[in-house]
């Protein structure tokens, strides 16, 4: 229970803290072209030499944007952030590709598997920008909610019990074979040979 409470804690304390100061991590030129709406930054943004208040996942331009993006709007790294991210970056591209498809196909897993796998690399990149942990409790809700949007009617293949011609096979044989061992063993001891 206290290792539950601790990491609890831990990560409560990872995802509450405003921001790190980092001195010596500077902001590189940034120039990144349609990767977030342009209501959030123009087309080519120029940092310059300035240095965010808060350490940065690391000195890519696209996780600086990220930064910034987060440090101009939200005065830091926080989950608020993250979910404006996650919605205007990953969201959206998810969605539109998935309404793309046929409605049927959401359930074909070689049809989806790609925006998936897009949609959790976009979600953990954002974290791991802004020193969030990456699964986190908004990560866990935006999969839940996309679940519930677009998989919902999808048939789960659960584990059921075998046909009955199997069971029965499976249940026979140790029987029969019980038996079958008994009387070779009766039958080599009665003759006596313990050599063969």
């Amino acid at each position: 229970m206290s290792t539950w409470c601790f990491v609890a804690f831990l990560i409560w304390g990872c995802t509450a803290v405003d921001g790190l100061v980092n001195e010596h991590s500077a902001v590189q030129l940034a120039t990144t072209k349609g990767y977030y709406p342009t209501e959030m930054m123009t087309a080519n943004t120029t940092y310059g030499e300035s240095a965010l208040p808060f350490a940065c996942g690391n000195n890519s331009a696209t996780c600086m944007d990220i930064c910034r993006i987060c440090h101009d709007l939200y005065q830091g790294p926080t989950m608020t952030c993250l979910s404006m991210l996650f919605n205007q970056a990953c969201l959206n591209n998810f969605e539109s590709e998935m309404v793309s498809l046929n409605s049927t196909d959401w359930c074909i897993w070689s049809k989806v598997r790609g925006l998936y796998s897009n949609l959790s690399h976009c979600t953990e990149k954002n974290s791991d920008c802004l020193l969030i942990p990456w699964p986190n409790q908004l990560v866990k809700e935006t999969f839940v909610d996309i679940h519930y949007r677009f998989f919902k009617d999808c048939p789960s293949e659960e584990l059921s019990d075998p046909p009955p011609v199997i069971v029965f096979a499976l249940v026979i044989t140790p029987i029969c074979l019980i038996p079958a061992m008994v009387v070779l063993v009766v039958l080599k001891t009665k003759n006596g040979d313990g050599s063969s």
